[in-house]
């Protein structure tokens, strides 16, 4: 994290109220470990501790209470980004590694108190992950984990920020789910202006912009992807934009809305059978690709062949295969590495000769 980001946590972070524990979860707090010392002369010790709480007083040290909860008394914020749906042992399995290792939570997930609800005392903020993982441990073998946490007093729009500001380091959380989630605090926070938005959350205007943007893909559109997580921003912008402008009042295209329409829906249905079969869905690329140009719907494609590297970015695409041989394109920026690169292109290969176009011996 940046030390812009980590600043801008702080301030998040910083109480506006002194914090204290409830009496009946006091005895759930962890106490310190003795600390064995000499005895220190008794003015010493009056004016260290004078010292100590002049420093508190001042802002200088913060006091953070955490407490080690029972995680089924923890509920999800619904203004966080992360698709709980997507959470399995699979996806938190490093997690969940991690926190037998160490024997236990070590990073504290961040919660506030609710009062809405019989069935539950607080609710996280940032850390869904270490709750699901606490949670699937304490179900499987392992009832004495507790969720670590730290209490803080939030209003939405402060937990909104905080969420997002954690968020933007997780590679699991996609483009698509944080435009979506953009989206919503737009309206729900900032009066739908965009500005303020930007100012408050310190992200750029024309990023933010464009994250919006794609948060505006149609159902129907995000429906012909694999799963939505495959929507990245730099290769979904452009789609989002033709589509905002050819559904536009003042230039509607009726027919070119309609074959978009149609090739998403041919798109969805493939990638449902594909789903189905186990095969490999096809690539987002490939997805933007086809929505970008339905006129060559049944056509010989643009581009004949479109590989992802691992972080859902175009890495490689065949542009053309005939006698003089193939045009192949690796692409900047896909975080694609050596042997990424030449597994898509041994897909290519095989893609090519599936479509009669393969390398002649």
């Amino acid at each position: 994290m940046s030390k812009r980001q980590s600043d801008y946590l702080n301030s998040l972070l910083a109480p506006t109220e002194p914090l204290t524990v409830p009496a009946e979860l006091q005895a759930e707090a962890p106490s310190p470990p003795p600390v064995l010392e000499a005895p220190a002369p008794r003015g010493m010790t009056l004016l260290g501790r004078e010292s100590a709480l002049a420093r508190i007083a001042t802002g200088e040290v913060r006091q953070v209470t955490q407490l080690m909860l029972d995680p089924s008394r923890v509920r999800i914020w619904r203004g966080n980004a992360r698709r709980q749906d997507a959470l399995s042992e699979d996806s938190c399995r490093d997690l969940i590694d991690s926190i037998l290792a160490e024997g236990g939570q070590k990073v504290p997930a961040i919660v506030r108190r609710v009062s809405d609800d019989a069935d539950f005392d607080y609710e996280v903020i940032a850390g869904t992950r270490r709750h699901w993982a606490i949670s699937w441990l304490r179900a499987n073998n392992y009832p004495e984990m507790t969720f670590l946490a730290q209490v803080h007093t939030l209003d939405d729009e402060s937990a909104f920020r905080l969420a997002d500001v954690e968020n933007r380091a997780r590679r699991d959380v996609s483009d698509f789910e944080r435009a979506c989630n953009y989206r919503e605090a737009l309206e729900s926070y900032y009066a739908n202006r965009q500005n303020r938005m930007a100012e408050r959350l310190n992200l750029s205007k024309g990023w933010l912009s464009k994250m919006l943007t794609v948060a505006a893909l149609p159902d129907w559109a995000v429906k012909a992807f694999a799963d939505p997580t495959d929507i990245q921003l730099k290769a979904a912008y452009p789609l989002a934009q033709k589509i905002i402008t050819l559904t536009a009042k003042e230039t509607r295209d009726v027919a070119m809305e309609k074959a978009m329409i149609a090739t998403a829906k041919r798109l969805s249905t493939e990638q449902a059978r594909r789903r189905s079969r186990g095969e490999e869905p096809i690539a987002a690329a490939e997805v933007i690709t086809a929505l970008m140009h339905p006129d060559r719907d049944g056509k010989e494609p643009a581009v004949l062949f479109v590989g992802d590297s691992a972080h859902g970015r175009l890495a490689l695409s065949v542009l053309s295969s005939n006698r003089n041989g193939v045009t192949v394109r690796l692409h900047a920026g896909s975080g694609a590495n050596e042997a990424e690169l030449a597994q898509l292109l041994r897909r290519a290969l095989t893609a090519l000769q599936e479509q009669g176009r393969g390398l002649q011996p």
